[in-house]
């Protein structure tokens, strides 16, 4: 009895926070098309706060703060919601738009073309999108072979034993493809610049040289941590420290 009431209370509180949540992203989009961008900020930020993140969370989070000229926030918020939604043409768009009024022109290391080619395949599909596509080839694979195994006429046998061999194949691809990307995802720890003016130093003190100084809106990579400042990367292969406080992480989900 008392499991039940527990699991009742439980049921209740999700159906409250959903509705909440519901509510309160009614009320950020009111605000939004009222031109009241600051309130619809609030609300939405409300929603996370609560527990609840979404790749349209994050890209209306976006365009508010571009409506309001916050192109750091903007930029920050578009690419948490690209992290979700990689494919999104629409994110892509309105981020290269911020991206567009940011200080910094940094350009980005040429890659050779199997890695390009490499990104395009793989990056199709999140590594949750392709762990989903192998299980749908392996279920695909043990149907077919059922088929296979009492099947009575050879032209069926053949075609069946072929199609499981072909999905046993795309299974193994398709988690393979999961894992690399996961690993890929794990490696990576990208940050977004948030001080107006942020200088790079060589070394992790205030007094080592100055490697060079970037600006908010830049996104940049994180490749180590040291007590109060974060060694970082930038896409044209330059590498120094900065203060962890002048940037903050994308995956703080």
């Amino acid at each position: 009895m008392f499991k039940k009431l527990v699991t009742l209370i439980g049921l209740f509180m999700v159906l409250l926070c959903t509705a909440q949540n519901d509510q309160l992203f009614e009320q950020a989009t009111d605000a939004y098309n009222a031109g009241d961008y600051g309130k619809a900020v609030s609300f939405y930020n409300n929603i996370l706060d609560n527990g609840k993140h979404s790749s349209a969370l994050y890209y209306n989070l976006g365009n508010a703060y571009y409506k309001q000229n916050k192109i750091a926030e903007s930029i920050y918020f578009y690419e948490k919601a690209l992290l979700l939604s990689p494919n999104d043409q629409e994110i892509k768009t309105n981020l290269s738009y911020a991206q567009n009024m940011t200080i910094d022109a940094i350009d980005t290391m040429p890659e050779t073309g199997l890695a390009r080619l490499y990104k395009n395949v793989t990056g199709k599909l999140t590594f949750d999108q392709w762990a989903y596509l192998g299980i749908t080839f392996m279920i695909l694979f043990v149907l077919l072979y059922i088929l296979f195994y009492y099947s009575n006429y050879s032209t069926r046998k053949r075609f069946t034993f072929i199609g499981s061999l072909l999905a046993l194949f795309f299974c193994i691809i398709s988690v393979l493809f999961a894992y690399v990307q996961r690993a890929d995802f794990d490696k990576d720890q990208p940050a977004i610049v948030f001080a107006e003016e942020s200088t790079v130093k060589a070394e992790p003190n205030t007094t080592s040289a100055e490697v060079f100084v970037i600006h908010a809106g830049t996104k940049v990579n994180v490749l180590d941590q040291l007590e109060d400042w974060k060694k970082i990367k930038l896409t044209d292969g330059k590498t120094g420290w900065l203060p962890q406080d002048d940037i903050k992480l994308l995956k703080d989900f």
